[in-house]
């Protein structure tokens, strides 16, 4: 390459984050040794500054970069100069091919200071051997640094941090601990909303349009109101709304009863910016992460109401009140609800989903008005039996068995601490007897190790046993609250949506008017 009188010189910039200031410290003192560099020069002037202040180094798609190749290509720009061959990228393949390969096919003269490389001036061995050593130690710098991100990451996801740049709809980050979730009061009842809504039995599709109507801003839209500048890739116009799709991603996330998941998608590599979905078994989930907004059970049951295929009412958008919970006893089907009318009145009854579909199968007929009398007398007689006298007594017994339990192993807890306060006094006496020749060296080693390693012991069994004692407290807390669950549930007097997805898993109903009744967790009662 043939010197000119005069080069139109490009400066480029680049650090790849910071986070405090509105133009990093680094790349001013980048532009400063480069501009201070071409005052000392007589054949060089500058033609302009290209400045890509937060932008990694592992790939070339970058906007000032860009706008920089597109002037040397209309001849505006004959020189670029760098800090340092990082600066332009650490992709040693690309690196290599812009420095060797482009630039040289534009006439453009490349100079990285702190280097010392000028391709005006570069001998065969530096342009060879030294420039792709030096991209090569570049690129692997990333690679490394990534591995380590990463492995970073994994660490803390395992151990239930937060490390996503958005809380989910419906929690925040919280302002003592930005890796800890804490719910975020407004959209956290916006959930509870939508779950209460869906056991009630009300379709995705209409949760949506119903909280449209009442203007409750868009997971999106919200995230805007907060001052968050958050993209998805789930818009479909200009102002998000609510849609069946993002009611049901409420439904079916974790994070609302406590469980935090995360590691769902992964880049390919460090060089490239897409992502693979990766599966769900490889998927970090850490419960009791936070605080959940939603019950477990509300959880399941809504997660089970998903999956049938209940059809909503068209005024309403409300599915009946068996929705998702009446099957035909021989094919399984769900029953499809019928209202007949005659002579100014109406009958609902409830018929076989093949036969209505003329595919097999028989009517297997049954009446509402029978179904919910049957229904209401088994719910009553089942509960009566749940919590008879003799259970009551029987629970409370249990209860203080474990309560003689817990009193046990505090016992052996101060146990534990008294031999644990022993080996440590041992411990400290040891350096006394070395001291005064009642041991050796050897022997202060030897028993210095077995001292500590029984302390170290005792130290493990006082945890198991505590660990022990919240679960005993925890087992009688629970009995107790369910208990009263049970008692206030002997109050029933009508069949409602929340009486039948509390107590019933399904209802077979057979062509002989015989109906199967299966009740939910029937050991919790």
């Amino acid at each position: 390459m043939k010197a000119k009188k005069v080069y139109n010189v490009a400066v480029y910039l680049r650090l790849s984050r910071d986070a405090g200031k509105m133009e990093s410290d680094s790349i001013s003192s980048q532009r400063d040794m480069i501009l201070s560099y071409i005052r000392n020069q007589e054949d060089m002037k500058v033609f302009d500054i290209y400045t890509d202040d937060g932008w990694s180094g592992v790939n070339f798609d970058r906007p000032e970069f860009k706008r920089m190749m597109e002037d040397i290509k209309d001849g505006k720009a004959d020189c670029v100069i760098v800090k340092d061959l990082s600066r332009l990228g650490r992709d040693y393949i690309e690196a290599g091919r812009l420095i060797q390969k482009t630039f040289p096919a534009f006439s453009v003269r490349f100079i990285a200071l702190t280097d010392n490389f000028d391709s005006l001036t570069a001998d065969y061995s530096e342009k060879s051997i030294v420039l792709p050593v030096k991209n090569f130690v570049n690129d692997s710098y990333c690679r490394d640094i990534s591995g380590k991100v990463r492995s970073h990451q994994k660490i803390k996801r395992q151990n239930g941090e937060f490390i996503g740049s958005f809380a989910v709809y419906g929690y925040k980050k919280s302002q003592e601990n930005k890796n800890k979730l804490v719910p975020d009061d407004y959209a956290a009842d916006i959930v509870k909303k939508i779950f209460a809504l869906k056991i009630e039995g009300f379709s995705s599709l209409a949760i949506a349009k119903k909280l449209n109507a009442m203007g409750i801003l868009s997971p999106m839209e919200y995230k805007k109101l907060q001052g968050h500048k958050y993209h998805t890739g789930f818009v479909t116009g200009t102002k998000g709304e609510w849609s069946a799709v993002a009611v049901k991603r409420i439904l079916t996330n974790e994070t609302y009863i406590g469980t935090l998941v995360q590691g769902r998608v992964e880049k390919v590599n460090y060089k490239v910016k897409k992502s693979v979905r990766k599966p769900e078994e490889e998927w970090i989930k850490v419960e009791n992460a936070h605080k959940a907004i939603i019950s477990k059970e509300d959880f399941e049951t809504a997660g089970r109401l998903l999956q049938m295929d209940m059809r909503a009412a068209a005024d309403t958008g409300k599915s009946h009140m068996y929705a998702g919970l009446l099957f035909c006893g021989d094919c399984m089907r769900p029953m499809i609800r019928r209202v007949n009318r005659y002579k100014g009145g109406k009958q609902i009854c409830f018929i076989c989903a093949t036969k209505n579909k003329g595919k097999g199968c028989t009517r297997h007929c049954i009446t509402e008005k029978e179904l919910n009398k049957l229904v209401l007398n088994v719910i009553r007689q089942q509960i009566g039996l749940f919590i008879n006298k003799n259970n009551v007594l029987s629970g409370v017994r249990q209860a203080e068995v474990d309560f003689e339990e817990v009193y046990s192993f505090e016992k052996e807890i101060a146990s534990l601490h008294k031999e644990q306060d022993k080996y440590l006094s041992l411990r400290t006496g040891l350096y006394e007897d070395m001291k005064n020749n009642i041991i050796t060296p050897d022997d202060f080693k030897s028993f210095n190790k077995l001292y500590e390693q029984r302390y170290s012991e005792l130290g493990k069994s006082i945890e198991n046993q505590e660990k022990t004692i919240k679960k005993l407290f925890k087992s009688c807390i629970i009995s107790g609250l369910k208990l009263e669950q049970i008692k206030e549930t002997m109050k029933i007097t009508g069949l409602d949506r929340m009486v039948l997805i509390t107590f019933i898993n399904r209802i077979l109903v057979y062509e002989d008017k015989r109906v199967y009744i299966e009740f939910r967790c029937k050991e919790s009662f």
